[in-house]
């Protein structure tokens, strides 16, 4: 079995396609980090919101009267 690059500089060169390849690479893999970090950061303000939402709404239950029930006959 023969290796089709023989050293590393051939490797990163890829028979002269290299710029394009790496170029691919690099895109694809800044992509798949920005959808990660905006994922993560979609998630953080979600929480974040529910938190206050679920503060807001134990304020107004505790502010509430409770209704008063009605006396069977």
């Amino acid at each position: 079995m023969q290796p089709y690059f023989y050293s590393v500089s051939e490797f990163i060169a890829m028979g002269k396609h290299g710029v394009f390849v790496w170029s691919c690479w690099a895109i694809t893999v800044g992509v798949m980090l920005a959808f990660i970090i905006y994922s993560r950061r979609q998630r953080q303000a979600l929480i974040k919101q529910l938190t206050i939402q679920q503060a807001r709404q134990a304020q107004r239950t505790a502010k509430s009267p409770k209704p008063a029930t009605k006396q069977p006959m």
